[in-house]
């Protein structure tokens, strides 16, 4: 069984699937991860990256080729991007959704919490996080329509979804669990 997780930046998606894949021991893999080694290895932002990405289709081809390459030559593990759903069409595909408020308070706190990295220039409020989350989410859809013709958002295209607003980590995971827990037990048989 593969599992490939989506959605909305600040909803916990790469939380989940590190306690999935630690629950499982499965592998994950992360695309984020692959898309800003590509943009540190090229001195750039993601941001940069992500814009040089909508006339240069091959920032993301680099990536969709390993994702596609994965779902074809292995099995249980868990896949974290946006378009991983799409190259991994046999996966349980779940979307993870928290409105704009909720996911840039979430990711400024992480931000300073971490005293982490600011991939895109100077994200010092919550307001700034809102701005460049709206960025990149107008250069994904962009690209992912321009590319494959796919609307990643499109919630018709996923098996699993849940807003995550109201929800403590704890409570996401348990409401995963509990979903994916008759199909691996199906898997097991």
């Amino acid at each position: 069984m593969i599992i490939s997780i989506s959605g909305a930046q600040g909803s916990g998606k790469s939380t989940i699937a590190k306690m999935l894949s630690e629950k499982l021991s499965w592998p994950r893999y992360y695309m984020g991860g692959l898309r800003r080694a590509a943009a540190k290895k090229r001195g750039m932002t993601l941001a940069d990256y992500n814009k040089l990405g909508e006339t240069d289709i091959k920032t993301d081809q680099e990536v969709d080729d390993y994702q596609q390459k994965l779902g074809q030559s292995k099995d249980n593990f868990i896949i974290e991007g946006r378009t991983s759903w799409y190259f991994i069409p046999q996966s349980l595909k779940l979307y993870f959704d928290v409105s704009l408020q909720e996911g840039s308070r979430r990711i400024f706190q992480q931000l300073q919490k971490k005293n982490s990295r600011n991939e895109d220039h100077n994200l010092n409020s919550i307001l700034a996080v809102q701005e460049s989350m709206k960025k990149r989410l107008a250069s994904d859809s962009q690209r992912y329509w321009q590319y494959y013709k796919i609307n990643v958002n499109d919630l018709r295209h996923y098996d699993f979804y849940l807003n995550t607003d109201h929800l403590s980590i704890e409570e996401v995971f348990k409401t995963v669990n509990d979903w994916l827990k008759p199909k691996l037990d199906n898997q097991k048989k």
